[in-house]
């Protein structure tokens, strides 16, 4: 490990200088905290993997079936599954029994070293059925697929649409059809996609494993439009579910699949098989060179954060800890300090890195005055610097990574005349604008404009991660429990009544505690806006992870901005 003290040959060699004290209390507390908080969600985390419990993984077996879980682990090369959209569904459709990971599993793995996406009915969840978030799942890793042009495997074993939900999982665009519509779209830009029907698959979701370009099918399973109950009652025809869509049947008579496989093992075999046989296509135009290890260890990570608003942190702490050799070429370094820009590299990919810096800096404006401005806020200055940084990146093809912990931009008479509207929509068109791979990773708080200036969901990041500490909302609880606040007392006193300060005080607790809730990174990865949260430690590799999956791609858009304003 690099010698820790601040000089300046360490300055002029780029590397990123620390001065963390792991002896301080401060360090302890912030280790502790953080630690305890990962447990937690490994915790559930484990839970969700139970998918529908130990009854329905009996049953799955009494049918010589495996699970979800089983199949990935003979399908993909040992330890290289990263689960995405484990959180999906999480404490929602509880009035139905809940849906653990919304009954499908999403993610990255390697097959004979080859990444693929994965998309796995559970089918101990509910028999595989689609509920809306389902439905949403599928369709956030075929994007993912889309956007990086990943080979995608479809190990199909679902009842079709969940019915009592049946008006939230069929009609719209980011609904049930939609699944079908991406296999056609895909499969016209060259996306490989194997399907294999390990089990049920019926009515609409039958469209799916036929519009890959492999359909395998294992004895047992079931391949139709309407089943047996169904065709009964609509034509009167008595028909055994093996006669009617069995794979005997598809292989032989239909001719609709390609494979006839004995049981699961042999499917899974003969998949591994069909990919180890496929050829290659371009690499796409990202720089790589041999990645090398940070200077500082990751662990540091825990006791470097810390999430108390109170008492602020250096973000360059938790990017030494992150990047090949701790090296960081920082962009204008005196310039706009609340946000820190700059090129480094991650598992040996270049990248262009935009940060929240939570340290307050001292600005001198152009009038020659001196103000502190606070970390987490993005001022004038810092918005400007971003736009034209991301702007290089784009010019010179690198990718971007956004780490955020942003309280939003900065308010006030004097940022008013700074012009903090137009730097803010400068930043804005840059990062609407951008054709490179996007990463974002929110670290602490990601609110309000500020969460969409530093590529948001809604800006198509390729990959979003957030760290247990996440907070993504409006605005901050307190700030959001104050305003709620007031609006209800002064709808009460309209109406002639007077809060006490300790029913004043009530409102409050109450109305904060429902908004934290929301806040909480689990409440957003349920609805599909963060793809997975991870642990602090594994920063490195998940970005490093989505950045492999972006090389996949080698087309980029020409970069056009339009009319930024000046």
């Amino acid at each position: 490990m690099r010698e820790r003290s601040v000089s300046t040959a360490l300055t002029i060699n780029n590397i990123l200088p620390t001065k963390l004290d792991p002896s301080s209390l401060r360090y302890e507390s912030n280790m502790r905290s953080l630690a305890d908080l990962v447990a937690q969600i490994r915790n559930e985390e484990e839970k969700i993997r139970e998918g529908g419990g130990p009854k329905a993984i009996e049953s799955q077996h009494a049918k010589k079936r495996l699970t979800a879980r089983e199949r990935i682990n003979l399908l993909a090369d040992p330890g290289s599954f990263f689960e995405l959209g484990l959180y999906a569904a999480h404490k929602m459709y509880e009035e139905w029994g809940s849906a653990p990971a919304a009954g499908v599993i999403t993610g990255l793995a390697r097959v004979h070293t080859r990444m693929v996406m994965l998309i796995v009915n559970d089918a101990t969840v509910k028999a595989g059925a689609f509920f809306p978030m389902t439905a949403k799942k599928v369709i956030r890793a075929q994007n993912i697929a889309i956007e990086n042009r990943i080979p995608t495997i479809y190990l199909v074993d679902s009842a079709g649409v969940f019915l009592p939900l049946q008006e939230d999982v069929f009609p719209d665009t980011d609904d049930f059809g939609r699944v079908f519509r991406n296999n056609a779209v895909m499969s016209a830009m060259g996306i490989a996609q194997i399907a294999a029907i390990m089990g049920m698959c019926v009515a609409g979701g039958g469209y799916l494993p036929v519009m890959c370009d492999n359909v395998l099918m294992t004895d047992g399973s079931g391949l139709f439009l309407a089943g047996p109950a169904l065709v009964q009652a609509a034509i009167g025809q008595k028909v055994s579910a093996e006669e009617l869509g069995g794979a005997a049947m598809h292989s032989a008579i239909s001719g609709t699949i390609d494979f006839r496989e004995p049981n699961d093992e042999a499917c899974i075999a003969r998949i591994r098989s069909l990919i180890e046989k496929w050829g290659y296509r371009r690499q796409s135009l990202w720089d790589r060179k041999q990645p090398v290890d940070p200077a500082f260890p990751a662990e540091e990570i825990y006791g470097a954060y810390d999430a108390s608003p109170a008492r602020p942190y250096d973000m360059k702490e938790i990017l030494a800890r992150i990047v090949d050799e701790s090296r960081f070429d920082e962009y204008k370094p005196e310039y706009g300090k609340t946000l820190i820009c700059g090129y480094a590299r991650i598992g040996g990919f270049a990248v262009g890195i935009v940060a929240n810096q939570k340290l307050h800096a001292q600005q001198t404006d152009h009038e020659g005055h001196k103000r502190v401005e606070f970390g987490g806020v993005i001022y004038t200055e810092s918005a400007e610097k971003a736009a034209r940084f991301i702007m290089d990146c784009n010019q010179n093809l690198i990718p971007l990574v956004f780490f955020h912990d942003v309280n939003g931009f900065m308010v006030g008479r004097d940022a008013e005349w700074s012009g903090i509207i137009k730097a803010g929509a400068k930043m804005v068109n840059a990062v609407s604008n951008s054709v490179v791979p996007k990463i974002t990773v929110i670290v602490g708080g990601s609110f309000g404009a500020g969460h969409y200036a530093m590529c948001g969901k809604a800006y198509d990041p390729r990959f979003v991660f957030a760290w247990p500490t996440a907070k993504y909302a409006v605005m901050s609880g307190d700030a959001a429990a104050g305003t709620l606040v007031e609006i209800k007392v002064k709808q009460l006193e309209r109406s002639g009544r007077k809060l006490s300060d300790e029913e004043r005080k009530e409102l409050f607790d109450a109305t904060k505690k429902t908004y934290e809730e929301q806040t909480d990174p689990r409440y957003g990865a349920a609805r599909l806006w963060i793809d997975k949260i991870i642990d602090p430690m594994e920063t490195r590799q998940a970005i490093t992870q989505a950045l492999e999956a972006a090389s996949l791609n080698p087309e980029v858009a020409e970069f056009k901005v339009g009319v930024l304003q000046t």
